[in-house]
């Protein structure tokens, strides 16, 4: 295609970055000038990072970049550059693919091993609670009536709207839900623009209240985490629970907004000690569990605290342990059949053997500093693991013994800031190379800037 039909620039074009490659030489021109010596950075549609100033022309430099990504149709891409002092410049251009999430910094994140895997506690379903009912505060009638009441001039949605949204679903609505949509929609049309009746009407129902297009389950998949730090959770489910400690559930019926982003839902499927309808709050910062708001969504409305008590002290092992200078002491203290997470720290001691974590019938995720492992082969023994997190040198001694244990679903080359990502997206291709994965694509691009002023 001639740049006629095709006038707006690829991110593979020279002169796409060149306005940044000047800024960078600008602001960096002294490491540069040492030979080998790479900046990187990256540039994405939702945001970047480049070693550069924050001028409006540094700006459009980045932008620049950034409308090509577009054009071309990339979500972001990693760089490292090298320029001579001459000028002559070499731009590595690195594009993750499907296979490998984004990471922080221009190094790659999790590698994805097989094709739309997700940690354990992602598949953890619910488990049943077909002895659950209402708390004795749901009250559907005086819901409507008191919500009738602040909303006098709300427009209400029909059967046939709360109809439509259970067939959606695929999931019957409580009646305190459905109650409260028939005294209002909550449609942003039916406040004709005025945000001080949104505020009003968000005030009456103590939420900012979905309409019914737009309430949904919040099943695990809609609880989207990086593997790097989703391979670190646990699932707990407590005899004593009130909410099942879950990444998500097929009864947890997501319906507003608390307005700081955590997300609020009627629960279905409660903990043993708790109530259908129950309100819960799911945090936009945590990625599993939820919190009880209140016992139903009367209670809610009305503002009427929950009955409910904490739970009691956890006799039970921890699922995940951290084995360093600062905490446990060993790997033997740890040990327990239900370790999930294994994180071995920073360490002023010799390093451990992992002999005695064969056959732990539940380890899965394990994460060692380097120089903490003895002999990094007997990895090769944990044939649970789905997920592995290891310094470059590590893993190249894994890669070298063919040690790499194939149960694993993801892996992460854990890096500093500062090192040179190239060699990293080499050991990356190489593990991707294992599962027949879509390789990190490395773009070389030439160029010329000339010589300084």
């Amino acid at each position: 295609m001639d740049d006629q039909q095709n006038p707006s620039p690829s991110v593979h074009a020279f002169a796409t970055w060149e306005p940044v490659l000047r800024f960078l030489r600008a602001s960096h021109g002294d490491r540069l000038a040492v030979p080998g010596t790479r900046v990187t950075g990256f540039v994405g549609r939702g945001s970047w990072s480049v070693p550069i100033g924050h001028d409006q022309d540094e700006r459009d430099a980045v932008e620049r970049v950034r409308g090509a990504l577009l054009n071309d149709g990339i979500d972001v891409v990693s760089f490292a550059v090298e320029i001579e002092p001459a000028g002559r410049t070499v731009l590595h251009i690195l594009e993750l693919g499907p296979a490998v999430e984004h990471g922080v910094g221009p190094h790659p994140g999790a590698l994805v091993l097989a094709e739309g895997a997700l940690p354990a506690p992602w598949h953890r379903l619910p488990d049943p609670a077909p002895g659950a009912v209402p708390a004795t505060s749901a009250d559907p009638a005086l819901l409507e009536r008191r919500l009738r009441e602040r909303l006098p001039d709300a427009v209400g949605a029909t059967e046939a709207e709360i109809a439509s949204a259970e067939t959606r679903l695929g999931i019957a609505l409580p009646d305190e839900l459905k109650a409260l949509y028939r005294v209002t929609r909550a449609k942003w049309e039916d406040w004709r623009g005025d945000y001080e009746a949104a505020r009003r009407h968000s005030e009456a129902v103590r939420c900012e209240l979905f309409d019914l297009e737009n309430l949904y389950v919040a099943e695990a998949a809609t609880r989207e985490c990086p593997w790097q730090f989703a391979a670190r959770e646990t699932v707990d489910i407590r005899p004593d629970a009130v909410v099942q400690g879950l990444v998500g559930s097929t009864g947890w019926i997501v319906f507003g907004d608390n307005g700081g982003g955590d997300r609020l839902a009627v629960d279905l499927t409660p903990g043993p000690r708790g109530h259908a309808g129950q309100v819960i709050l799911l945090s936009h910062e945590e990625s599993v569990g939820a919190a009880l708001v209140a016992d139903s969504l009367t209670d809610l409305v009305l503002d009427r605290p929950s009955l409910e008590s904490g739970l009691g002290e956890d006799q039970r092992p921890p699922a995940v342990a951290h084995v360093n200078a600062a905490g446990l002491r060993s790997l033997e203290t740890a040990i327990h059949p239900g370790l999930e997470v294994l994180s071995i720290g920073a360490w002023d001691g010799p390093p451990f053997s992992l002999a005695s974590l064969m056959g732990l019938p539940r380890l899965r995720t394990l994460i060692a500093c380097p120089g903490t492992i003895a002999d990094l082969r007997e990895i090769a023994g944990l044939t649970g693991l789905e997920y592995l997190e290891l310094g470059p040198q590590d893993w190249r001694v894994l890669l070298d013994a063919k040690a790499v244990p194939r149960s694993l679903s993801a892996a992460f080359i854990k890096v500093g800031h500062d090192e040179d990502p190239l060699p990293v997206v080499d050991l990356a291709n190489e593990l991707l190379a294992l599962w027949d994965r879509p390789s990190i694509i490395r773009t070389v691009v030439a160029g010329d800037l000339g010589p300084a002023a």
